[in-house]
């Protein structure tokens, strides 16, 4: 499978929740197929995403592209504004 999405289940945080929920909706409604995996599991999860996205302090909702890195859930948001998600997803 191509899409990666990289969430938890456990977060007190209702903006990370939303984004989440949100990122999920989207790619449901445009038909795009993808894996999620839960950071929640372990640290070494959650370690993997980091170091994948570049960033030591990255927080969910992270998406990838297989192992190739597409964005956060700032940059899916502009995608969707602008109607580029199948782009911002390396699809196209």
């Amino acid at each position: 499978m191509g899409v990666k999405l990289y969430y938890t289940t456990v977060t007190a945080s209702r903006e990370v929740k939303s984004q989440q929920a949100e990122v999920m909706r989207i790619l449901e409604s445009k038909s795009i197929q993808y894996e999620l995996i839960d950071i929640s599991v372990g640290g070494e999860v959650r370690d993997e995403m980091r170091s994948k996205a570049g960033n030591p302090t990255a927080v969910p909702p992270q998406i990838f592209n297989e192992d190739q890195y597409c964005g956060n859930y700032d940059m899916f948001s502009d995608a969707v504004e602008e109607d580029k998600v199948e782009q911002f997803l390396k699809m196209a």
